[in-house]
């Protein structure tokens, strides 16, 4: 019996000792609900003892009216008593709980919020959501119902088995317990089999969120293609997946009542047998067999506790173990931190000769060089895959592993607090992304402070101004998840006025006037060019109209820079890639309009 309480008391203390952090910060909170929950168990000590002493004055036939009244006194401040404990060990158990649950979610966020673009790539959205709902709901229930069913369950049992042995027999106490040994070997085999099951259900849990997150992204392109029963069919095995993992869980769960109520009628079975033989032959006398019976039946709660306990611990020891692998998983595409304030201004000097993703040996970046001053623009353009996307990301610090050096105010970017660098960007990137808000707040995203007047300024430069006073609500006009109720172009600008709204030391526009039209384009340019005179800007584009005012344009190819210089001087070298493009641009562009025209006519 020694060696099997052992076994499970190891089993238990496995994820306490992982919590442990947290139990000890909060000490108070769980130490006063666990002497209230001690009080408990001593109360009901005392209700089985009152009922055997009133059989035996009614066996004896010398019950009065005062003794009767006294009793019921003693049994209704036991529980009066009783519901001030619970109270008590309810309100500190279950806060610490929510507690852990706060600081875990917390600290789940915050980590989400410092990793890179390559943690994204290697976990799924999905996965991230069930890490972030059903695992810390079972971490939870560990600190709660966990330290609830663990506390209770000993202290009940301990104290119950003790009044047995002192109040009644401790030859009828030692028949009664017998049973217990079989509960630990059953606790012990189930919980590792429902460990490892809900650890796979969890991760078809995971599957199917991303199946979800994957499908109502995509909606748009799963219809215009047709393919909406294709899809329900992925989706309905995913559910089926699910449906037979935690039918395990349930199966395995499911076997810890019969048994328990299989080993309580064994208890039972001995106590009538023994017990009645005691009565019988005056070892006991009627009221001590009843009290002791009644002893049993508070014996069950921590017998099912037990086996709620396993089921809980296992759960949240699966879940806390896949919360900890993602929490110790490092932003692989950053250096350390940097130390220094970001100066006021100063000029981008741009040096990397070489670049590759971690994932990928080819060669993005070769030998780029550029040097940006406060108030110039520089444009980058070239075919797809030619590593204009490469020199933004290394702008963005979202990779840091480079031969060369990127500095600012002739200082390494990387050595520039990354609170103050991030911020300093405006970025608007090619994928726009508007959050389910009214205009003001979306435009106001980087800046909650911002004022009326200077969310009316940067909409303005970006050329949406005229646009949002159209909208029947104006810049209270609710923006759909994602911005759906909104045209591309007016998403684009949205984006860019929330850029220019924070003032930031460098503006990347990364194909972010791909949606608007020329003489919108022309408008937003020329906006940048008169108001950001103490601001570097970087045009990303494929459309060479929207790089000709640029300082220095540069024509990327393979990684490496095959043409620089203005506009003016690019267009002027008949092999050049640039005066191809601009040339077969011109064309379109002269269709295009001469199409318009004969449309309106």
């Amino acid at each position: 019996m020694t060696k099997n309480l052992f076994i499970l008391e190891k089993i238990l203390m496995k994820i306490f000792k992982e919590l442990w952090w947290f139990f000890k910060s909060e000490k108070k909170g769980y130490g006063i609900g666990l002497f209230a929950l001690f009080m408990v168990s001593m109360t009901h000590l005392i209700p089985p003892l009152i009922i055997g002493k009133v059989i035996d004055h009614i066996v004896k036939h010398n019950l009065t009216w005062p003794l009767l009244t006294e009793y019921l006194i003693i049994l209704l401040a036991t529980a009066l008593f009783e519901y001030a404990s619970r109270f008590i060990w309810s309100t500190n158990i279950w806060g610490e709980a929510f507690r852990l649950e706060k600081i875990m979610r917390a600290k789940l966020f915050h980590h989400f919020l410092k990793m890179d673009t390559l943690f994204y790539q290697k976990n799924r959205t999905g996965d991230l959501m069930a890490h972030a709902t059903n695992d810390l709901n079972a971490i939870q229930e560990v600190a709660g119902l966990g330290v609830l069913t663990w506390a209770d369950s000993m202290m009940t049992g301990g104290t119950t088995i003790a009044a047995m042995l002192i109040f009644i027999d401790w030859r009828l106490t030692i028949i009664a317990v017998l049973p217990l040994p079989l509960l630990a070997l059953v606790s012990k085999t189930l919980g590792d089999r429902i460990h490892e099951s809900f650890e796979l259900a969890q991760e078809t849990f995971s599957e199917m969120n991303d199946k979800v997150q994957e499908s109502i992204t995509g909606m748009k392109a799963i219809k215009s293609f047709g393919e909406e029963e294709q899809d329900k069919a992925d989706f309905q095995e995913k559910l089926d997946n699910i449906d037979k993992a935690y039918v395990k869980v349930n199966w395995i769960d499911s076997m810890y009542d019969p048994l328990i109520t299989f080993i309580v009628g064994i208890s039972y079975t001995l106590t009538i047998l023994l017990g009645g033989y005691y009565v019988v032959h005056n070892v006991l006398s009627l009221g001590q067999l009843v009290s002791f019976m009644t002893y049993i039946g508070n014996l069950v709660w921590p017998m099912f506790a037990i086996g709620m306990l396993f089921n809980v611990m296992e759960r949240g020891r699966a879940s806390y173990s896949r919360v900890e692998k993602l929490l110790d998983q490092k932003a692989e595409s950053k250096v350390a931190d940097g130390k220094l304030d970001m100066p006021e201004k100063g000029t981008l000097s741009f040096d990397v000769q070489n670049f590759a993703y971690p994932d990928d040996p080819k060669v993005m970046i070769k030998d780029i060089t550029f040097d940006l001053e406060p108030g110039h623009l520089i444009g980058l353009v070239g075919r797809t895959g030619s590593g204009k996307s490469s020199i933004i990301k290394l702008l963005m610090r979202e990779f840091d592993h480079y031969e060369g050096r990127i500095a600012y105010a002739n200082q390494d970017i990387m050595a520039y607090k990354l609170d103050e660098y991030l911020p300093s960007i405006g970025y608007v990137p090619q994928e726009h992304f508007l959050f389910s808000m009214n205009i003001r707040d979306n435009i106001r995203f980087g800046k909650a402070t911002a004022s009326q007047a200077e969310v009316e300024k940067a909409a303005q430069i970006a050329g949406i101004h005229d646009d949002i006073i159209g909208f029947s609500e104006g810049y209270d006009t609710m923006v759909g998840e994602r911005g759906v109720s909104l045209s591309g172009g007016q998403k684009q600008r949205l984006s860019i006025a929330r850029a220019l709204l924070v003032q930031p030391k460098l503006l990347i526009l990364d194909d972010a006037l791909s949606a608007v039209d020329a003489k919108t384009e022309n408008e937003i340019l020329g906006n940048l060019k008169r108001r950001r005179k103490e601001s570097a800007t970087v045009i990303v584009s494929h459309r060479l109209s929207s790089v000709m005012e640029a300082d220095e344009i540069l024509v990327l190819e393979g990684g490496k820079v095959t043409e620089r210089g203005k506009h003016e001087a690019l267009v002027q070298l008949d092999q050049g890639w640039y005066a191809k493009m601009w040339q077969m641009q011109q064309i379109e562009s002269h269709l295009g309009h001469q199409t318009e025209k004969e449309g309106e006519e």
